[in-house]
């Protein structure tokens, strides 16, 4: 038998009274987070979820979601956590995919009215059975959503005492939906046994603090694979404590930094640039003793403000790689055991990666070529999608459209996104390369850089830039410096100057939106 929850159960076991999750002033132990969990999964068993049974839960980061998580876990249901910002089509799709016979949802506010979506969807799918509301007040019994049942209406007079449902190690725990950029998003199954060694790998790989307890600032949305393994089940694994934050805000996250004491901090690389341009007043010291781990993932992290970061904060980031499909890390670049400034790292402890080309065949020498994966982090495969598992799962590897190269030493260096690549004029652009050059320039805070259609070269390099604030940057001066440090047929001809850029929920920036 094995079970994710007893991540949990074994803090509640161990250090019942430390400081589980803090959110805001609400501050939980290990016990009430244990005991609550159990409430949800005697609920659930009480309205008749069967193991294997899916229940979805559309939360940001909020005590809510280790509650409905874990507690469904212990019921034996396999959770599907949904990305807050679907609309209610959206989330009416997830809900039939997944077959989902339960959904609980955050009420959101007027400008993100999730619950209003959550519910609308729910009332479009038969199949999904009952909807639970998760108010913003702790312990409201009236819900802002007509007609709606509140999470503390449900739990009342439920035992905070429930024995978890025997799983085996190969059964689904979460189905976490791919970001769908190709086609409708499909649903990795990870199982109990992928999430529980990915998060023992992952505590591994950290740092621990001196006085044995450590604080993990998890604003990586929990909803997504990365800041479920990496900052929720890792930090209960070492019986640490999670710092919620429920939207990334560079001073928000130093200030949190400074007053809780956060030793581990997680997040895409778009967050730390975030953190580089916080304009508040904050104690850096403080926070240079204390923070020990940083940690990037989620997409390429370019050099340049990787070694800015170290600069300001004293820590080097340990960049890290995998996907939903891979639990997800991978591999890992760990500057203790060795590291090479660019790299992903090799893979994690029990993983193997190789390079294929489109046959699957394993590449000779060091490459370029697409990365494989083959381990206990590898999902069991999509659900309901035999033909999409036949694509990119072969003898227990699975493709994962990143191409990269390796060097003698072992270390795998992505070059791109395969269907990111751009084509100009025959010849392969890789958009991470450039943006690599175009982050050097003193006046560049973000750069993205995308393919546009072009009547003669087929495709046309474009960047998108956004200056440093007070820059006087014009479009030629970007266009002139990559010119001098690039080949003629990568630089952009196409510069477009931007205050801001798309992002994901998770932080990644929409390419698929700049084309």
């Amino acid at each position: 038998m094995l079970n994710l929850s007893v991540l949990l159960e074994d803090g509640a076991r161990n250090v019942p009274e430390r400081e589980c999750v803090v959110y805001g002033d609400l501050r939980l132990s290990y016990s009430r987070v244990d005991s609550t969990a159990n409430q949800v999964a005697a609920l659930l068993v009480s309205r008749g979820v069967q193991p294997g049974d899916k229940v979805a839960l559309a939360c940001p980061n909020a005590p809510y979601f280790p509650f409905v998580y874990f507690g469904a876990l212990k019921a034996g249901a396999v959770v599907v956590p949904l990305n807050v910002l679907l609309t209610a089509s959206e989330i009416a799709y997830h809900l039939h995919d997944s077959e989902a016979k339960v959904l609980f949802a955050f009420t959101g506010t007027p400008e993100l009215p999730l619950g209003e979506r959550a519910f609308q969807a729910f009332n479009e799918v038969e199949t999904c059975e009952t909807y639970i509301d998760l108010p913003a007040a702790t312990g409201a019994t009236e819900s802002a959503i007509d007609g709606a049942e509140t999470f503390w209406t449900a739990l009342d007079g439920q035992p905070g005492e429930f024995e978890s449902v025997r799983t085996e190690a190969d059964d689904t725990a979460v189905i976490i939906y791919t970001s769908g950029t190709t086609g409708k998003p499909k649903g990795a199954q990870l199982t109990h046994n992928n999430l529980l060694y990915n998060a023992v790998c992952s505590n591994n790989l950290f740092e621990r603090s001196p006085d044995g307890v450590d604080t993990f600032l998890t604003v990586l949305p929990l909803f997504h694979i990365f800041g479920q393994t990496v900052m929720m089940n890792t930090a209960l694994s070492r019986h640490g404590t999670l710092i919620l934050q429920a939207r990334f805000d560079g001073d928000e996250a130093l200030s949190l930094m400074e007053r809780e004491g956060v030793t581990i901090f997680a997040g895409v690389p778009t967050m730390y640039w975030g953190l580089l341009g916080a304009q508040g007043e904050h104690d850096l010291e403080a926070i240079r003793r204390k923070l020990s781990t940083a940690v990037s993932g989620g997409s390429a992290l370019p050099a340049e403000l990787s070694r800015k970061v170290t600069e300001k904060f004293g820590v080097e980031i340990k960049e890290g790689y995998g996907l939903s499909e891979t639990s997800p890390v991978a591999s890992f670049n760990d500057p203790r055991v060795g590291a090479r400034p660019g790299s992903i790292g090799r893979p994690i402890w029990g993983v193997e990666m190789k390079l294929v080309d489109d046959d699957f065949k394993e590449i000779e020498g060091n490459g370029p070529g697409e990365i494989a994966i083959r381990g206990h982090n590898v999902m069991k495969g999509y659900h309901n999608r035999p033909d999409a598992n036949a694509e990119v799962l072969q003898n227990g590897w699975f493709r994962t459209g990143d191409v990269a190269h390796r060097d003698d030493d072992g270390f795998y260096f992505i070059v791109d996104r395969a269907k990111d690549m751009i084509i100009r004029g025959g010849y392969n652009v890789y958009p991470r390369e450039v943006e690599e050059v175009l982050m050097t320039h003193p006046e560049v805070s973000l750069a993205a850089v995308v393919g546009v259609p072009h009547e003669t070269h087929g495709e046309e390099v474009k960047a998108f830039v956004i200056p440093e604030k007070g820059s006087s940057l014009t479009e030629d001066q970007v266009v002139d410096w990559t010119k001098e440090r690039l080949a003629g047929y990568k630089y952009p001809r196409l510069v477009e100057l931007r205050d801001t850029l798309p992002m994901t929920a998770t932080g990644k920036i929409l390419k698929r939106e700049l084309r």
